[in-house]
C-alpha cells in the first residue's frame, strides 16, 4: 500500500491484521513506541491525517492513501517544533518512553483542548512525572535554565537527551535493527502448580519460521534467581530456565524462537503439554502450616538458602531491645494509649512502559552480547555467566535508554532466555513482554500483612513498639528476603522508643512471584506503623506532627530496629526537624482549594514521616573514570542505567563542578560492561550516592592530576593553579589542554571507584488535605504537600521531578492500584484499561519542599531521593480520610468501596 510518513511517499506491504504501530517500527519509526498494545497507554499515538490516535489498535490497511504523522515529523533535535521545546524547558519528562505520544497528541491542541487537559490526554498516560511538568510544558512554563559558565551544581540544568526524547530519536532496548532477528514467544502453564509429564513439540519444529525450540530439555542445571544483587548469595536458588514443575499460573514452560512473533505463537499454541497436577497454595497465612502444599520440597535449604522449604519459609526476622509486653501493661496501668490492629497491603504492578525486553546476538569474535531493559546490566552478566558456564569477558550487557523500572528491572526475566536461544541457534533473538504478561509473568510489589502494637504514655511518649509482618513472595523468592527485612528496618528505626520487637515471615505460595519494588517493603510496613502512631495521636489529642517531634530520632540516637543497626549507618546530615516544619507550614497556609459543595463532603488532614539509607546495605559497588582531552572535553564512563532517575544528568554536573567547566564539555558512557569496569546497578536509589560518588572521587582525582602537569610546565606550584574551562591558569598564565595533553602524551583518565560505605539516612514528610463523600467514599485530594531531606540538591528541578513521580506512584498505590486475583493464581486484571494508574486527572499538584542540608557522605553533599517520597504517602492519605471521617481503612488501595465500608462499620455513613 502506499502511503505518506512524515512527509515522505512509502510503499510497503502490510500484514494480514497488522496494526499500524508495528508496521511504522517495520519501516524503522522506532519513534512509535509499545507500552500496551490496546490502546490504553498512549506511548503509540500519531496523527493519521492530522488526527491523533493509537496506532496499536488502528489496522495498517486504514492509512492507506493517507498521511501519518508521528514525532519525527514535528521537529529534529535541532530544529524542534515549539512543542518539544517546551517539554525540554520544562523538563516534562523522566524515562521519557510515554513522551513521543504525549507530544503528538497534544501537538493538536487548541484553547479549548488546553482547558479540557485532562479529559484530552486521558489517553495518554505517565508512570514517571507525576504530570506537574507535563503540564508546565503544555502551558508553556519553563522549569530548566540554560548551560552556562559558572558553578554547575545546584542548578536546574536540562537532560542531554531532552532533544532526542522529545523528537522519538533517542533510542530504547528494541529501537535498532539486527539483521537475521528472530523472535521467541512461550508456552505458559495453565496451572498453579504441576509437574511436567512430557512436552510434544513436535508439530511446533516442522511449522514455518521455526528455528527452535526450548523446553526443560535445554535448560541447564544450574538454580539461579531472576533477582539481582551486589552479592548474588542474597536471593536464594530456586529457579531453573526451564522447570520440570510450575509453581505459578503463567509460569514458562517452553519457548518458539522463529522469524516472526506470528509465527513463534502459532508454533507455541501446537505444543501439547502433558501436567500431572499437584496441590496448591494461594493463603499466605496457611504457607507454615503442617499440612500446607510444599512449594519448593525439591530443594535444599542451605544449598538454595531457603531457611525452610518444608514449611514454606523463605526467610524470617526475629527480635527486640527491652520488653514490648511489660511496657504496654505499664503503660495503660498508668493512664496510657495501647493501639493494635491489623493492616494489609495489595499486589502492585510497577507499570513502566516500557516492558520487559532483551534482544542478544553473538559479534564478531563468538561473545554474547545482550542489549536489555535493565537497572542491573553488570549483574546480569554475572549470573548468565553462572548460568550457562561462561567467562566475563565472553558476555556482554548493555542497555539503551530504559524505560522507567522502579525495582522491577533489577530483575533477569528475558535474558536468560535469549541467551539460552543465541547459544543454541547462533542467530540474533529478541525476547519482548507484552503489557499482560507484565501483570501474569513479571514480579510485583509484595502483598504484607503487617500486625502493629503501639503505646504511648499520657504526655506522647512512645514506650512500645512491636510489628509482626508477614509477606507473601509468591511461587520464587527473588527478593523475598531482601524485602523483608528492608521493610522491617528504617520503617521502625525512625523512632526513638526502648521496648522494641519485630517478628517476620517471608513464605512461598503459588501465587505471581514477587519482586523488587520502590521503597523495598518500606512502604508496606509503614503504612500500618504511620497508621497506628496516628491513632495513638488522636487518641491522646496530640497534633500529630508534634507527635512525631516528640519521638523521631535525633542525631546521637541509635539505629534501632528489631536490634541496634550496624554502624555503617551513620547521620550524614539530618533534616528531618526541617521536613516537619515545612511540611506542616504548608499544610496550615493551604492552597486555595476548597472542598466540593455539598453537605456531605468531609475534609480531614493527615501526614506520615519515613526514613531510608541513601544506600542498599553490604556494599553497593560502582568503578567510573573521568577522561580529559585536547579540547577540554571529558568523558565519564559510568556503569549506571538512565531510566528517568536522572543520573545522567547529575554525573555530569558533578563532573563540571569539581573541573570548573560547562557540562556541555562532559559527556557519559554508561550502563554497558565494555565501558566502564563495574556497577552494582541502579536500585536502592544509589545512582547518586554511589556512582555519583564514585564519579565525584575519578574527577577529582583527574583534577589533581592535570594541576600537577600544569605546575610542572610552568613551576608554579599547585596551589596556585587553577583548572578552568579553557585550561589551568598558573599565576596568570593559561596553559591549554592541548598542552597538558601533549605533555602527558595522550589524554588524562582517572579512576573512581566507591563500595556504598558508610551510609547516610534520608528523610520525608508527606501530607494531606482530603474531602471524603461520607456517602460514596469518594475520595479527593485538595492539598498535597511533600517535604525531602535530600542533601544538597545537585539539580533542583529533577529532583523535585523524582518526588512528584513517587508521590504519584504512591497516590496509585495509596487509592486505585489493585493486582485483583481470583483466588486460585489467575490474575484477573491483565491489562492497563483494568488497572487503574493515575491519569493527568488523579494527580494533585504537589508541593514540594527541600530541607536545608548537606550530608557529609555523599557527592557534593547530595542524598538519594529517587524511591524515598513513594513511603510515607499511602499512610499520610490513611490518616487524612481517617481525620475527615472517624473511620480507618486498614487495607490497601483505599478505594470508595472501602472507604464506605469503614465508615458504614463505624456507623458513620451520611443517609
Amino acid at each position: 500500500m502506499k502511503l505518506e510518513i512524515n512527509g515522505h511517499e512509502y510503499d510497503a506491504t502490510a500484514r494480514p491484521g497488522q496494526c499500524l504501530r508495528t508496521f511504522l517500527r517495520e519501516q524503522a519509526h522506532f519513534e512509535v513506541k509499545k507500552g500496551c498494545d490496546s490502546g490504553d497507554c498512549g506511548a503509540c499515538s500519531v496523527l493519521l491525517d492530522g488526527t491523533p490516535i493509537h496506532s496499536c489498535v488502528t489496522p495498517a490497511y486504514r492509512a492507506e492513501g493517507r498521511s501519518v504523522s508521528t514525532v519525527a515529523g514535528l521537529g529534529t533535535p535541532d530544529d524542534l517544533h515549539a512543542l518539544q521545546r517546551r517539554f525540554v524547558e520544562a523538563a516534562g519528562f523522566q524515562c521519557g518512553f510515554c513522551t513521543a505520544g504525549m507530544i503528538v497528541t497534544a501537538s493538536t491542541f487548541g484553547p479549548e483542548d488546553h482547558r479540557e487537559r485532562s479529559e484530552r490526554l486521558k489517553g495518554n498516560l505517565c508512570r514517571c512525572t507525576g504530570y506537574r511538568a507535563i503540564d508546565d510544558a503544555l502551558s508553556g512554563v519553563g522549569n530548566v535554565e540554560r548551560p552556562t559558565t559558572g558553578l554547575a551544581s545546584g542548578r536546574s540544568l536540562p537532560a542531554p537527551a531532552g532533544p532526542a526524547i522529545v523528537t522519538g530519536t533517542e533510542r530504547y532496548t528494541l529501537d535498532v535493527t539486527v539483521a537475521g532477528t528472530t523472535h521467541i514467544a512461550v508456552v505458559q502453564s495453565p496451572h498453579a502448580h504441576a509437574r511436567i509429564i512430557g512436552i510434544d513439540s513436535t508439530a511446533a519444529e516442522s511449522m514455518p519460521g521455526v528455528v527452535a525450540v526450548l523446553t526443560n530439555d535445554d535448560s541447564p542445571a544450574v538454580l539461579y534467581s531472576t533477582g539481582r544483587h551486589q552479592h548474588r548469595t542474597d536471593d536464594p536458588d530456586d529457579t531453573v530456565l526451564l522447570d520440570t514443575v510450575v509453581r505459578f499460573r503463567g509460569q514458562r514452560v517452553a519457548a518458539v524462537v522463529a522469524e516472526s512473533v506470528a509465527q513463534a505463537e502459532a508454533a507455541c499454541r501446537t505444543i501439547t503439554v502433558d501436567y500431572e497436577v499437584l496441590p496448591a497454595l494461594f493463603d499466605p497465612e496457611a504457607a507454615t502450616a503442617p499440612d500446607a502444599p510444599l512449594v519448593h520440597s525439591d530443594k535444599v535449604a542451605e544449598t538454595s538458602r531457603i531457611a525452610d522449604p518444608s514449611r514454606n519459609l523463605v526467610a524470617e526476622l526475629h527480635g527486640a531491645t527491652g520488653d514490648v509486653d511489660a511496657a504496654v501493661a505499664e503503660t495503660q496501668a498508668g493512664g496510657g494509649v495501647v493501639v493494635q490492629g491489623r493492616w494489609r497491603t495489595q499486589r502492585v504492578q510497577h507499570v513502566h512502559l516500557e516492558t520487559h525486553c532483551s534482544i542478544g546476538w553473538l559479534d564478531d569474535d563468538g561473545r554474547l552480547v545482550i542489549r536489555t531493559s535493565s537497572q542491573v546490566p553488570y549483574l546480569v552478566r554475572d549470573e548468565l555467566c553462572h548460568v550457562f558456564g561462561l567467562e566475563r569477558d565472553k558476555v556482554r550487557v548493555f542497555t539503551g535508554r530504559v524505560g522507567g523500572g522502579f525495582g522491577g528491572k533489577q530483575e533477569m526475566l528475558t535474558e536468560d532466555l535469549v541467551a539460552a536461544a543465541v547459544l543454541r541457534t547462533g542467530r540474533p533473538v529478541q525476547y519482548e513482554f507484552s503489557r499482560s504478561d507484565e501483570f501474569t509473568l513479571a514480579p510485583c510489589r509484595h502483598p504484607f500483612r503487617v500486625d502493629v502494637v503501639a503505646a504511648a504514655t499520657a504526655d506522647g511518649t512512645l514506650t512500645a513498639l512491636a510489628v509482626d509482618v508477614l509477606t507473601d513472595t509468591g511461587a520464587y523468592g527473588n527478593h523475598g528476603p531482601g524485602v523483608m527485612f528492608h521493610s522491617c528496618g528504617e520503617s521502625i528505626a525512625v523512632y526513638r522508643c526502648a521496648n522494641k520487637r519485630v517478628d517476620a515471615m517471608s513464605v512461598y505460595t503459588n501465587n505471581i512471584p514477587s519482586g523488587a519494588f520502590r521503597g523495598y517493603g518500606l512502604g508496606q510496613v509503614s503504612f500500618a506503623v504511620e497508621s497506628a502512631l496516628d491513632e495513638l495521636a488522636a487518641r491522646l489529642d496530640i497534633d500529630p506532627f508534634e507527635f512525631r517531634r516528640r519521638n523521631v530520632i535525633e542525631p546521637g540516637d541509635p539505629f534501632v530496629e528489631a536490634h541496634p543497626v550496624e554502624p555503617d549507618l551513620q547521620y550524614g546530615s539530618y533534616g528531618l526537624d526541617q521536613c516537619l516544619d515545612l511540611a506542616e507550614a504548608a499544610l496550615r497556609n493551604g492552597n486555595g482549594s476548597a472542598a466540593p459543595d455539598g453537605e456531605q463532603w468531609a475534609t480531614g488532614e493527615g501526614m506520615a514521616v519515613a526514613m531510608i539509607a541513601t544506600i542498599p546495605p553490604r556494599g553497593h559497588f560502582s568503578q567510573t573514570s573521568v577522561t580529559l582531552d585536547e579540547s577540554g572535553c571529558y568523558t565519564v564512563c559510568v556503569g549506571t542505567s538512565e531510566f528517568g532517575n536522572g543520573t545522567t544528568t547529575v554525573h555530569r554536573q558533578i563532573v563540571a563542578t569539581i573541573v570548573r567547566t560547562t557540562v556541555d564539555n562532559v559527556s557519559t558512557r554508561q550502563s554497558d560492561t565494555d565501558s566502564a569496569v563495574f556497577d552494582t546497578g541502579a536500585f536502592g536509589s544509589a545512582g547518586t550516592t554511589v556512582a555519583g560518588k564514585a564519579v565525584a572521587k575519578a574527577a577529582e582525582l583527574l583534577r589533581e592530576q592535570v594541576v600537577a602537569t600544569a605546575a610542572t610546565l610552568t613551576g608554579v606550584s599547585a596551589e596556585h593553579c587553577e583548572i578552568g574551562p579553557d585550561g589551568v591558569g598558573c599565576s596568570g598564565r593559561l596553559v591549554t589542554f592541548a598542552e597538558l595533553v601533549a605533555a602527558n602524551d595522550g589524554p588524562f583518565t582517572a579512576r573512581g571507584d566507591h563500595d556504598g560505605l558508610p551510609r547516610s539516612v534520608a528523610f520525608n514528610v508527606q501530607a494531606f488535605r482530603v474531602a471524603v463523600d461520607r456517602r460514596t467514599g469518594e475520595v479527593r485530594i485538595l492539598q498535597s504537600v511533600h517535604a525531602a531531606d535530600a542533601g544538597y540538591v545537585v539539580n533542583p528541578e529533577q529532583c523535585r521531578g523524582q518526588v512528584e513521580g513517587g508521590v504519584a506512584q504512591g497516590i496509585g498505590s495509596g487509592l486505585y492500584e489493585d493486582m485483583i486475583d481470583d483466588g486460585n493464581g489467575t490474575i484477573t486484571a491483565s491489562a492497563l484499561r483494568n488497572y487503574h494508574i493515575p491519569q493527568l486527572a488523579d494527580v494533585p499538584r504537589t508541593e514540594v519542599y527541600f530541607a536545608d542540608t548537606h550530608d557529609s557522605l555523599g557527592p557534593l553533599g547530595a542524598k538519594s531521593m529517587s524511591e524515598s517520597p513513594y513511603n510515607p504517602v499511602a499512610p499520610a492519605l490513611a490518616n487524612a480520610i481517617a481525620r475527615a471521617t472517624g473511620a480507618r481503612v486498614h487495607q490497601l488501595p483505599m478505594n470508595a468501596i472501602r472507604v464506605w465500608r469503614a465508615m458504614a462499620n463505624c456507623g458513620l455513613l451520611m443517609k
